[in-house]
């Protein structure tokens, strides 16, 4: 791998992992600076099309299908929050019980995405059925509905780094949150990798202790969560 002197790499990503992969690649291209790269982001829908068409190298997302045939490593935790804006009356409250967001309204993203598909399941799991849904077609919009007042929303840690920072949002401290879950680098079985897709997928599963730093960095708390995961 040392001696990767060229070659192109292509790899599709769900769009919350575009939050953290263009940091990877950056640091991935100062190792190999003649590898160039194709990246497409797309929802889940795009991503099972991508790997039923074997379309890309690699794919990086949430949870894989399970009814298809391929090699997924996990790589990474994906915690999954409640959100809020600061000036919500929950904000300050502590173990706030499952029930009690029952009647709050919550910003979903559109039908086909893994965010939506995820958040439904959770909330059918956990016996909530939130107020009406306001449905918004990118995370970035779901952020600024909610920093707007319009709503909660549940999104992963990796997409909150800049507005919790400058405390924009708020993560509500719920019993049973944040969610654990997992970032999959995934590829048909049986698929023969590229030497730059070999080379990028070993980089990747090497990279969690410093994402995971950053993470906390943004929300200290996350700390005890991933210790007890």
């Amino acid at each position: 791998m040392k001696g990767l002197a060229r070659g192109h790499l292509s790899i599709t990503v769900a769009s919350t992992a575009n939050y953290f992969v263009p940091r990877l690649w950056a640091t991935f291209r100062m190792r190999h600076p003649s590898v160039s790269v194709s990246l497409d982001v797309t929802n889940r829908a795009g991503l099972i099309r991508a790997l039923a068409g074997n379309e890309t190298d690699l794919v990086i997302m949430g949870q894989p299908p399970k009814d298809m045939d391929l090699v997924a490593q996990s790589f990474m935790p994906n915690p999954l929050v409640v959100i809020a804006p600061p000036t919500h009356p929950l904000c300050k409250a502590r173990d706030i019980p499952l029930q009690r967001l029952k009647g709050e309204t919550f910003l979903v993203r559109e039908q086909g995405s893994g965010t939506r598909s995820l958040m439904e399941r959770v909330f059918a799991e956990k016996g909530l059925d939130p107020a009406t849904p306001i449905e918004m077609s990118s995370t970035e919009a779901l952020k600024q509905g909610v920093e707007a007042g319009l709503g909660l929303a549940l999104l992963s840690m990796h997409t909150l780094d800049m507005e919790l920072a400058l405390k924009r949002l708020v993560v509500l401290d719920v019993v049973k949150f944040p969610i654990m879950r997992y970032w999959y680098i995934v590829y048909p079985k049986g698929k023969e990798l590229s030497l730059a897709a070999q080379a990028f997928l070993e980089f990747v599963i090497q990279r969690e202790p410093e994402i995971l730093a950053r993470m906390q960095a943004s929300w200290p708390p996350l700390k005890k969560y991933l210790e007890s995961a």
